[in-house]
């Protein structure tokens, strides 16, 4: 190679890389080259990941106690040496006692909850798994509802799609609140509550 062709190349890689290091370059070299073939799994703090929010609750709690307590006391007095005239016929103390206890308890409950939210990778621990959290907001008319999930995953855990079962996650917190003119409708809110909820601890029934 001449030397003209050699000083033009070296000029021409001193701008790439020159053109890398600024704010706004369009290829980053850490990142790498873009294939479609290429893991696109969530790995580092920023990639997205979406949680399939499958969480099934059944619970069944049955009790059963029973108690007997039986007491029986007979005692007779069969003789009286000190003064033998005093008791006729002799004394004689009977007793007898019974407590019988039954008690059953039944709980049964069934919960589910079924959403699908994409997260945000917060932070990456020393370890690799991973803390996400994600938010979704969804406003129709006057009534807004929100769902709020995190927790931390394992890099493994995820799927090839980039998804994640909510059951795989640990630490894992899932909310789904309301407001507006339908969730004022269906719960008690301000003084109504206030009220309510004062009944329920002095009532004693």
């Amino acid at each position: 190679m001449k030397f003209p062709a050699l000083l033009s190349a070296l000029i021409l890689l001193g701008g790439l890389a020159s053109a890398q290091g600024r704010p706004g370059s369009i290829y980053d070299a850490t990142l790498g080259p873009i294939s479609p073939i290429a893991d696109k799994t969530a790995r580092k703090s920023g990639d997205l990941i979406t949680v399939l929010i499958v969480e099934n609750q059944a619970v069944k709690n049955e009790e059963t106690s029973q108690l007997r307590r039986a007491t029986t006391l007979d005692y007779a007095l069969e003789n009286f040496d000190i003064k033998p005239n005093a008791f006729n016929p002799l004394p004689r103390i009977g007793a007898s006692s019974q407590d019988d206890f039954n008690g059953t308890a039944n709980v049964e409950k069934n919960g589910e909850f079924n959403a699908r939210i994409t997260a945000i990778v917060m932070d990456v621990l020393p370890n690799g798994n991973m803390i996400i959290k994600g938010r979704r907001e969804i406003q129709v008319d006057y009534e807004v509802k929100v769902i709020e999930f995190s927790g931390v995953i394992r890099r493994f855990d995820i799927k090839a799609d980039n998804t994640i079962q909510s059951e795989l996650v640990a630490e894992a917190r899932v909310s789904y609140s309301g407001d507006g003119q339908l969730t004022d409708t269906t719960s008690r809110r301000g003084l109504g509550n206030v009220i309510h909820r004062a009944l329920i601890w002095l009532w004693p029934f």
